[in-house]
């Protein structure tokens, strides 16, 4: 069994490399390009929200707040009369992706670390490339895109985002993978 500070390199070098790929695949492909379209009346639609200085977080519209009032009629009005939304309100200003990226990096090397748990509790040192493949692209694959799915489940994030992030998800995996293979302890 190797150990996790046997895998250092592998989680580290790992991390880097999905960080990279990933950075190129946002940013100088058009793969993830339209998953977002404007609404109608975009200007319109900000002036309305913005009296209501609606603080950064998540919401629903319209929310009861007890499951028995789901059923009254005045509920069942405002969900005939609409729109129903599932909002996330960013803080305003300028975007700034500093945050955001340190915290990818840092789930990254997370899920590096658990594919290295996982791996090295199920192969020893000495293990061959498919094997160790196998297990860290598996365990790298659930972190980075299970998850996706229950969005779209719940929440009706749209089919081809979580497609794409999806297939995404499958990249990083292997890329994970084929580290953690080629570095596996011998």
């Amino acid at each position: 069994m190797a150990t996790i500070t046997a895998l250092w390199m592998p989680i580290l070098l790992s991390a880097v490399v999905v960080f990279m790929i990933s950075a190129v695949i946002h940013m100088m492909t058009p793969w993830h390009k339209g998953e977002y379209p404007p609404v109608p009346n975009e200007d319109g639609v900000m002036n309305a929200l913005r009296p209501f200085a609606i603080p950064p977080g998540d919401y629903m519209v319209p929310r009861c707040l007890e499951h028995k009032d789901m059923q009254t009629p005045e509920f069942q009005e405002k969900l005939k009369k609409g729109p129903i939304l599932i909002l996330t309100v960013l803080p305003n200003g300028p975007f700034t992706m500093g945050k955001q990226l340190t915290q990818w990096f840092v789930y990254i090397v997370v899920v590096s670390l658990i594919a290295a748990y996982v791996t090295s509790r199920a192969l020893p040192v000495g293990a061959s490339y498919l094997e160790v493949f196998r297990f860290a692209g598996v365990t790298a694959f659930a972190c980075y895109a299970m998850a996706l799915w229950q969005m779209r489940i719940w929440y009706s994030r749209a089919l081809r985002s979580t497609l794409t992030s999806t297939i995404d998800g499958l990249l990083y995996a292997c890329l994970t993978a084929g580290v953690f293979g080629w570095l596996w302890p011998q």
